[in-house]
């Protein structure tokens, strides 16, 4: 489930039945929009070791959740690339002066080569297609200085030898109930997209992928917010049904889905 936020213009809004669906959960509310939830992203920061001598960059940071776990940890600079330009200048209105959002696509940032020493991105790799999922790696390694961390959250299928029969039907259930192209990889296939562009795979770690499951979503968002997510559903009969359809859809590949972080690192003796 991508992390990108709700279009920058209510004009854009499609009807409810036909919203992406992570532009519906955000907006009945839900802000944690990753498929481990709050517990695998902190895993993943961990892992990348954020320092204050870091520069740091994050791929569609979209609500802004991670961005500030990692101002948190005074890294030296942030800057986030977000492809929506409403969501963009809404992180710009809080980020500090250290930090800046840039309006840009993760294929094509603009940024310089060898310019960030941590890079992370989370929920939106597996939405895309093979070749873009190898654009967007691509571009993290030439951001990257050598020695540089990179770190992803993403869906994972299951078992490592998931049937290529299963995986398929998989993608085609689950972009038809969230209205979004799914390209689902196994750990193996994670790992060998980093390999292939050049990174060494240092952690994994995974979780289930329990997005919409009460108490994850109760440990994510907290009382108040999943108080206001169940009252919005309530008010709002298409959007409830919706929910549920992608809940069941979800519970019925539990044992095919997962969510998985790896954090690689680009070579030292990388040119």
């Amino acid at each position: 489930m991508s992390a990108h936020a709700l279009p920058s213009t209510a004009g854009r809004m499609p009807a409810t039945a036909r919203m992406p669906g992570h532009w519906l959960l955000a907006r009945l509310g839900k802000c944690v929009l990753r498929p481990g939830g709050v517990e695998l992203t902190g895993r993943m920061l961990a892992a990348l070791n954020i320092t204050p001598q870091d520069d740091v960059v994050e791929f569609a940071p979209g609500l802004g959740l991670t961005a500030r776990a990692v101002l948190a940890r005074n890294p030296r600079t942030y800057t986030a690339v977000e492809q929506d330009a409403g969501a963009a200048e809404r992180m710009r209105r809080w980020l500090p002066a250290s930090a800046k959002c840039l309006n840009a696509t993760a294929e094509r940032t603009g940024l310089p080569s060898a310019c960030a020493s941590a890079l992370y991105g989370e929920a939106m790799l597996s939405m895309q297609t093979p070749e873009q999922k190898r654009r967007i790696v691509q571009e993290a390694f030439r951001l990257l200085r050598p020695g540089g961390r990179y770190g992803i959250h993403e869906l994972c299928a299951v078992p490592d030898d998931l049937p290529a029969s299963v995986l398929k039907e998989m993608e085609r259930r689950m972009s038809l109930s969230i209205h979004v192209g799914v390209r689902l990889l196994t750990s193996p296939g994670w790992r060998a997209l980093l390999e292939e562009c050049g990174f060494i795979v240092e952690w994994e770690a995974r979780a289930p992928m329990h997005l919409l499951e009460p108490r994850r979503v109760l440990r994510d968002e907290g009382l108040r917010r999943t108080l206001k997510i169940l009252f919005n559903m309530i008010r709002d009969g298409e959007a409830r049904a919706r929910v549920r359809e992608m809940r069941g859809l979800f519970r019925s590949f539990g044992d095919h889905l997962s969510a998985i972080s790896l954090v690689a690192r680009k070579p030292s003796a990388a040119a």
